[in-house]
C-alpha cells in the first residue's frame, strides 16, 4: 500500500461532529470515513466516464427535427 498523504480539509462544524460520530460508532478514523467516500465519488465518476465514451459513436439528432419527422409520418 502506497504510503498516505496529508490534506488539510475543513469541515462544517455539524459535518465533523458527524464525522467523529460516525468514526467512533464504525471504529475507525474519519480518514478511512473520508477515504472511503471520495474512492466511491472517482469510482462513480470513472463509471460516467465510461459510460459517456460507450455512447459517444452513436447517432444523435436534433429533438426538433425528431419531432417534425414524426409529425411528417403521422405519428403525432
Amino acid at each position: 500500500m502506497a504510503v498516505a498523504k496529508r490534506a488539510t480539509v475543513y469541515f462544517q462544524p455539524r459535518v465533523h461532529r458527524a464525522l467523529r460520530m460516525k468514526a467512533a460508532v464504525a471504529d475507525c478514523s474519519i480518514s478511512e470515513i473520508v477515504n472511503d467516500a471520495v474512492s466511491r465519488a472517482l469510482a462513480e465518476d470513472a463509471e460516467d466516464l465510461k459510460a459517456f465514451d460507450d455512447t459517444a459513436d452513436e447517432r444523435s439528432f436534433d429533438f426538433e427535427d425528431f419531432v417534425k419527422s414524426l409529425r411528417h409520418r403521422g405519428k403525432i
